[in-house]
């Protein structure tokens, strides 16, 4: 399919906004987006086996694979709005209503650039695996090797190793920090939004105080209080010390 139409783009932005009000579902639209783009691996020139933003997360193969558990709930809810808008591709679509769950759960207004396209066939989808585990045996090189693998830098982590706890917090925060720690921190921080299901990435409790009642489907265990505000609670001394903790720094 050739690049989506601006005009259809903007009007499945409003039904996405509708189907948010009454669904909750801003965490799994970003999960949506974040999972079909995380597959991009920069050593490989070919389209589509270089992976990305491409659509792929539609067909069975790529959805079966461990980490997009649970991601079919997404797929059902975004169904009906690319059936109504046909000339916008799955991949735009995709990374449009990651885009506006994020807006409308507070965050910013992303300055996003569509004309993704959009693969054809199952067979074109990437191998297993190019997603990030969310149990690894050495977590701080698994993700490095995800990342870097992305083309994201990782020309501090010697020097940031050597930092004590306290030092490394504070290094995480800081505002003009222009390096890998700084691009991972970001990514995780997405975890403001949504809930933890051991049924889907096989980490987290059944439910928590904050996750009883719901909104939405009831259950999970949040990283944060308000898990359908995006705000920077995710990166509490709590959260970054837990994360630290795993990371094994």
């Amino acid at each position: 399919m050739a690049a989506s139409e601006a005009a259809q783009l903007k009007s499945a932005r409003e039904d996405i906004k509708e189907i948010l009000k009454t669904t909750y579902c801003h965490p799994i639209l970003v999960r949506l987006g974040w999972h079909d783009s995380g597959t991009y691996d920069k050593n490989i020139e070919e389209w589509p086996q270089r992976g990305g933003a491409d659509g792929s997360l539609r067909f069975d193969p790529e959805l079966s694979h461990g980490a997009n558990a649970g991601l079919t709930n997404a797929l059902k809810l975004i169904q009906p709005i690319k059936d109504k808008y046909p000339g916008i591709t799955y991949a735009d679509l995709f990374q449009l209503a990651s885009a506006t769950a994020i807006e409308e759960a507070g965050g910013p207004k992303l300055p996003m650039k569509y004309g993704r396209v959009d693969i054809t066939a199952p067979e074109q989808c990437p191998p297993e695996g190019r997603l990030p585990d969310a149990g690894p045996r050495l977590p701080a090189e698994h993700l490095r090797e995800v990342f870097y693998r992305m083309g994201l830098d990782d020309k501090v982590w010697d020097d940031a190793r050597n930092l004590k706890k306290k030092e490394h917090v504070c290094l995480c925060v800081a505002d003009n920090l222009r390096c890998f720690v700084q691009e991972i921190v970001a990514l995780s921080g997405a975890h403001t939004l949504g809930r933890s299901r051991p049924d889907r990435s096989g980490w987290g409790k059944p439910e928590t105080k904050y996750t009883k009642d719901g909104p939405g489907e009831p259950g999970g265990q949040s990283w944060t209080a308000e898990w359908l505000k995006f705000d920077n609670s995710y990166f509490k001394v709590d959260s970054l010390s837990f994360m630290l903790c795993r990371l094994k720094f």
